[in-house]
């Protein structure tokens, strides 16, 4: 078995719910940790689910920040981790392990 320690996903959130990762088919994704900044002047809100299930549901976060989620969640192959924000300002930043 083979594991791989990588950035799962890295990038803006819409404003509509978007997935922003998939785990392989074959494989086991154990996500470690995620960083939501948002870069805007004005407080917004986020939401993240892992295989449709809400992780966090219109989580606020403050202007100039960043919230850290650190956790250690498995998903099988192909569930997804999902989300969405109140502005594009606000970005994701996840990393995990897949074991292949």
């Amino acid at each position: 078995m083979a594991t791989t320690t990588k950035a799962l996903a890295r990038t803006a959130a819409a404003t509509t719910s978007t997935t922003l990762y998939t785990v392989p088919s074959a494989t086991t994704t154990v996500i470690t940790n995620i960083a939501v900044t948002n870069t805007a002047g004005t407080a917004g809100t986020f939401t993240i689910t892992l295989d449709g299930v809400a992780l966090h549901t219109t989580a606020a976060i403050a202007a100039n920040s960043t919230v850290y989620i650190d956790l250690k969640q498995v998903l099988a192959a192909t569930k997804i981790i999902a989300g969405l924000a109140s502005a594009t300002t606000i970005n994701f930043h996840i990393s995990g392990v897949e074991i292949a």
